[in-house]
């Protein structure tokens, strides 16, 4: 359905993915052409790992004002000026001609890929029902991490072809367009619906507030140990456990890794939805599927090279599964505060 000034949820709801697309794209785009960059801007191992590092640590240190900004300014003035600065950065990047300038185009991708998710999760606030909310966030996080697919075998390939400078400056091309989507397509509200006024006065009561909160601490714990376990395994241990602790060869090894990352992208919608139309809880959702995930990364110690690999399948595709759930932990802490607090809240456990 269009709405009055030309926009529809749906039309917004595309946008905003393939921002947080591009989002996981630049994330671990260093990875796959770390070769050619090596080579090109003759990097060291360390200064290689550290343009890596450098796009999280401003993406983290960005998190708490980005809150701040969704609440009082709304998120397509703040998506668009993220972008911006985004689409500089991967310029820079694909221009650089050494280590500093490298550096500084990663912080510039950071800090404008920092808002991809939670402006997304903001407008779904504001667009959808709440009903839906954590549906839509399972299903727009879930399509977005195609962007971490695309930035192995694709991006490899078309660097085979047209070189990495050139690949990045297409996606420079690709960021300028989402921007600019967002600013002609995205509206913060329906027309004739209004928001909840900020508070008046100094922002950082509402972060204050926020902070003195149990149940934000609580959460925010959660989704460390959560996000912090499921990646870990996924993007560090597991290779060398499946290679090395149990003798699978490479390609084997891939295909137990890819049932995991199947088994979170079916899992995020599919938990949001439960937790929305079926269930209608967070807290009781999530737990009970966090404490079988623990129980499921404990088992793994008693798996053996006998295992089978339909065994191994199914107990990666499990953690994949049961690790999604924990998303709805950021629609649970969005409930818990006033509507004018809604961005603060979820950038908050993001920063976590």
């Amino acid at each position: 359905m269009t709405r009055g000034n030309g926009s529809s949820p749906v039309a917004i709801f595309t946008v905003v993915t393939v921002g947080f697309l591009l989002s996981m794209f630049h994330r671990v785009s260093t990875t796959v052409i770390s070769p050619e960059l090596s080579a090109d801007l003759r990097l060291s191992s360390a200064e290689l790992s550290a343009l890596s590092a450098l796009f999280f640590y401003s993406f983290a240190l960005v998190q708490i004002p980005l809150g701040l900004a969704l609440d009082r300014w709304g998120p397509r003035l703040v998506l668009a000026l993220l972008g911006a600065i985004g689409v500089a950065g991967t310029m820079l990047f694909a221009l650089a001609g050494g280590y500093v300038q490298a550096s500084l185009a990663r912080v510039l991708l950071g800090i404008g890929m920092a808002g991809n998710l939670m402006g997304a999760f903001a407008l779904l606030v504001n667009w959808f029902p709440a009903d839906r909310f954590a549906t839509l966030m399972g299903a727009l996080t879930a399509a977005g991490t195609l962007g971490m697919m695309l930035a192995a075998t694709p991006l490899a390939m078309l660097v085979d072809l047209v070189g990495w400078r050139s690949g990045m400056l297409l996606m420079t091309l690709v960021g300028a367009v989402q921007t600019a989507a967002v600013l002609i397509v995205v509206r913060d509200r329906p027309p004739g619906t209004l928001g909840p006024r900020p508070a008046p006065g100094n922002p950082l009561r509402g972060l204050g507030r926020l902070l003195r909160m149990p149940a934000f601490w609580v959460i925010g714990t959660a989704t460390f140990f959560r996000f912090g376990a499921f990646m870990t395994i996924q993007g560090l241990w597991a290779g060398p456990y499946l290679i090395y602790g149990l003798g699978l060869d490479p390609v084997r090894a891939g295909n137990v890794l890819l049932a995991c990352s199947l088994g979170y992208m079916i899992g995020l919608p599919l938990a949001g939805r439960l937790s929305d139309r079926v269930l209608r809880t967070r807290k009781y959702w999530v737990v009970p599927a966090l404490f079988s995930f623990a129980l499921l990364v404990a088992g793994l110690a008693l798996v053996d090279r006998e295992a089978p690999f339909l065994l191994l399948l199914t107990l990666f595709f499990l953690l994949g599964l049961l690790s999604a759930p924990g998303q709805i932990m950021y629609a649970h802490i969005k409930e818990l505060v006033p509507e004018a607090m809604a961005g603060t809240s979820m950038t908050g456990i993001n920063f976590f």
